[in-house]
């Protein structure tokens, strides 16, 4: 069963950065496509999709607008290991960030995979 953990997540001041890692355990990493999701204090049980890459090489990402030109996406297939580069962050950054595989990376969008077993997560919190 495949199973995910994230860290790197803190306390930050407006401006600053972060680097999140998520390691993948249980199944092949490199053919799976990954995403990093946020899920802030007061949107309930609704992720956001904050990033994507594909498979592979990684060679397609995807990242909405509210991220675009601020967070970079990456994979180290032979750590077993997704990362998420988060600069200039803002107050609308703060949420608990998420790791998990996903399906259809495009430039333009990404699909969840009906992935069910969600890590702990890792909290970023950006004081204005």
């Amino acid at each position: 069963q495949v199973q995910v953990e994230e860290s790197g997540g803190g306390l930050v001041q407006t401006g600053g950065s972060l680097r999140l890692s998520c390691t993948f355990s249980g199944g092949n990493f490199e053919t799976n496509s990954m995403g990093w999701f946020r899920q802030k204090a007061d949107s309930g049980d609704d992720r956001e999709r904050v990033s994507c890459i594909s498979a592979w090489t990684g060679r397609t990402t995807f990242y909405p607008d509210s991220v675009k030109g601020r967070f970079i996406i990456s994979r180290d297939n032979a750590k077993n290991t997704l990362y998420l580069q988060m600069d200039n962050l803002k107050p609308e950054d703060t949420a608990m960030y998420y790791c998990a595989p996903v399906v259809g990376v495009r430039t333009d969008s990404c699909l969840r995979s009906g992935f069910t077993n969600w890590g702990q997560g890792t909290q970023v919190t950006v004081s204005s």
